[in-house]
């Protein structure tokens, strides 16, 4: 095979690996927010996914989310509980109040850590909508 040839090939592999641990984080939420590779989401990790959409949510960066910003992620009535300043909004710590909350209910062995398993259950799949 010309150099070209190889090299061509050596790009394409390279590029296919790539692609698909990108394709296996986005679609896998244990890689995609397990920092520290243990494969299980501990709190901090919940937190600091939870932190960072918090931030991508509020565009107009007043510090607060909104019925809006919150995008379908809580119902009313779900915010109104999380909301006990009553003013129609959640700060980024009455946010991760919700998180740690559905945390706890998506870890029933109460072992401090959430696998796949533990996320594809509907406690679980709560958590994720707060995280991505």
């Amino acid at each position: 095979m010309p150099k070209f040839g190889r090299w061509m090939v050596s790009i394409l592999a390279v590029g296919m690996v790539s692609g698909s641990a990108l394709a296996a984080s986005r679609g896998d939420p244990v890689k995609k927010f397990d920092t520290d590779s243990d494969g299980t989401l501990d709190h901090i990790e919940v937190r600091k996914a939870a932190t960072a959409l918090f931030a991508r949510l509020d565009p107009d960066h007043d510090g607060t989310l909104d019925v809006r910003e919150l995008r379908g992620r809580l119902s009313a009535k779900e915010i109104a509980a999380a909301d006990p300043d009553h003013d129609g909004t959640l700060s980024v710590n009455e946010y991760l109040a919700v998180v740690s909350q559905r945390f706890d209910a998506a870890d029933p062995d109460h072992d401090g850590t959430l696998d796949g398993r533990e996320l594809k259950t509907s406690a679980g799949r709560a958590l994720l909508r707060l995280l991505q």
